[in-house]
């Protein structure tokens, strides 16, 4: 499946909006603050990834499908390091006990959406209130 699955415009998005709002309410609140959880943890995610792997930081000029595989070989051998070096490795342990909220967003999701000119498809918009209402129903 193809497409960009963003959160619901018009919605509150960044997790200091959430501390500091009203109760999350609604679907597409509640989808709007699992999504911007996720990207919280994401950007973390690569976060620890740029910090231990040089490339990643100051990616050469390669060939998308080249830059992608070296995403996905770093990720690899972090995960390889993880398993067999525990949780002794200093670069770990920096970012362990981060709380996501506390993690502020650098930019807007409109703001990106409308940098990477992506739109939603029909079906990402399915896709996207099957898990909002799935979401909703789990509460």
């Amino acid at each position: 499946m193809k497409g960009f699955l963003g959160p619901y415009r018009g919605q509150r998005y960044h997790l200091p909006d959430f501390r500091r709002g009203r109760h999350v309410s609604g679907k597409e609140e509640i989808f709007s603050h699992s999504h911007s959880s996720l990207r919280s943890v994401i950007e973390r995610t690569f976060g620890v990834l740029k910090k231990k792997w040089a490339i990643l930081r100051d990616m050469p000029s390669y060939s998308f499908e080249k830059q992608r595989m070296i995403v996905i070989c770093t990720m690899a051998l972090h995960n390889f390091i993880r398993k067999h070096a525990g949780r002794d490795d200093a670069d770990f342990m920096e970012y362990e006990n981060i709380n996501p909220e506390d993690v502020q967003d650098e930019e807007s999701y409109e703001d990106i959406g409308d940098e990477l000119n992506m739109s939603y498809g029909d079906e990402m918009e399915f896709v996207r209130d099957a898990i909002a209402c799935s979401l909703m129903n789990s509460i």
